[in-house]
């Protein structure tokens, strides 16, 4: 039993970190990315918005066909698109192109968001979940402790198209893998799934009000996250005259807080139980960041203050994504691909639309990005605070009860 749960954690933590990592992996190229195609920095982050937004666009319709026709064909689908959206990306003569096949490979990329999720509401409840998916976040981690100090070392040998070849091989490599998962979505329950049916779920899930308050509060945590990814180069790069190789470094320090304290997910519950957790540790998220944007605003833009209180307010945002995840599919197991789809649609499509926001305010100056991200560290805890002060639910209750 408990080889199955590390070789699930395994399979659906690497499956999950493909996306990801197309977006990690080239972070550093995109001031490059700018120079090699004569592009501002706009249209260069608009690289990685419009991937999000693809993110956001498509997973209304992967989560219910994953409810419908099982987990794994759409996962095959989703990889095959992945790949194709690589290659254009690969071969793009200009900015146009570029950001027109990132949105396929971002289209791609939903699967891999949405069904590991699923599949681990299919396997686990409660305290179980929590544990399966904060081991799925620890390998998911390999993306971005990895990928940027990756990509810096691929980019200063072959150039920023090679960062692409790459996604394209991991995603033939998520191929491979899949083969090794067994369907968790039974012949009986896909019967029972219809596209007709999937909207009577997302009604459903658009009246729980619990629901849609965990959702929003995962998505304002991912969101901060988002301004992090596409402000961080310019920043570090520019302002902080970083090279790309310690960019990568300091950004994969942030990554590894967020998951290393991940890990603790399954203690913490066990000791504090699930709403508790989340409220706790979204305060310590505004905490710190609303720290780093009181000194920042005074003035004080050392660079070891800012890298310090990321990485405390990135590691208390370990403890609020997964857990807010499991408490909000908790109460849908029967559809739970439909509601995983809705959790990543929300949350992509906000974290999208606060990039376009602080996009279009950003400098190479720390103030724009860390307000941002203090913003919604302030809402993420203000949510947990209102929405998580009792615990409602059978399966809630029963989960309280096995602390």
């Amino acid at each position: 039993m408990r080889t199955r749960f590390l070789q699930n954690a395994l399979t659906l933590g690497l499956l999950s970190a493909i996306g990801p990592f197309a977006i990690d992996m080239y972070l550093p190229a995109l001031p490059s990315i700018g120079r090699s195609l004569g592009a501002g920095g706009s249209p260069v982050q608009m690289t990685l918005t419009i991937f999000f937004i693809a993110l956001a666009a498509g997973q209304p319709l992967c989560g219910p066909l994953s409810d419908r026709f099982g987990r794994k064909p759409p996962l095959y689908a989703g990889l095959a698109l992945f790949a194709a959206g690589s290659l254009g990306c690969a071969l793009a003569a200009n900015i146009g192109t570029l950001i027109a096949f990132r949105f396929l490979q971002g289209l791609g990329a939903c699967a891999g968001m949405v069904i590991p999720r699923a599949v681990v509401r299919d396997l686990h409840t409660g305290v179980d979940a929590a544990r399966l998916m904060s081991l799925l976040m620890l390998v998911f981690s390999i993306s971005p402790i990895l990928a940027p100090l990756t990509g810096s070392f691929v980019i200063e040998a072959w150039g920023w198209r090679a960062v692409f070849w790459s996604v394209l091989a991991a995603a033939l490599l998520g191929m491979a893998i899949l083969a090794t998962l067994r369907e968790t979505r039974s012949a009986r329950e896909r019967a029972s799934s219809s596209l007709a049916g999937a909207w009577r779920a997302y009604r459903t899930l658009l009246r729980d009000r619990s629901f849609l308050a965990l959702t929003f509060v995962g998505a304002s945590g991912i969101a901060s996250f988002f301004i992090y990814l596409s402000n961080s180069p310019f920043v570090l790069i520019e302002h902080y005259r970083l090279s790309p190789r310690l960019y990568s470094v300091l950004f994969s320090l942030n990554a590894a807080a967020f998951f290393a304290v991940a890990q603790l997910n399954g203690w913490l519950a066990q000791r504090f139980g699930l709403r508790r957790l989340v409220r706790g540790a979204a305060t310590g998220f505004a905490a710190a960041l609303l720290l780093l944007l009181g000194l920042v605003c005074a003035g004080v833009e050392r660079l070891e203050v800012l890298v310090a209180l990321l990485f405390i307010g990135f590691g208390f945002l370990g403890l609020v994504l997964p857990t807010s995840a499991v408490l909000a599919l908790e109460e849908h197991g029967s559809i739970a691909g439909t509601a995983s789809a809705l959790m990543g649609t929300v949350q992509f499509a906000l974290g999208s639309a606060v990039m376009l926001l602080v996009g279009s305010l950003a400098s190479t100056r720390p103030l724009p990005m860390v307000a941002g991200i203090a913003g919604c560290a302030l809402l993420a805890a203000t949510l947990a605070h209102a929405s998580l002060r009792s615990t409602r639910g059978a399966a809630a209750r029963l989960s309280a009860q096995q602390f």
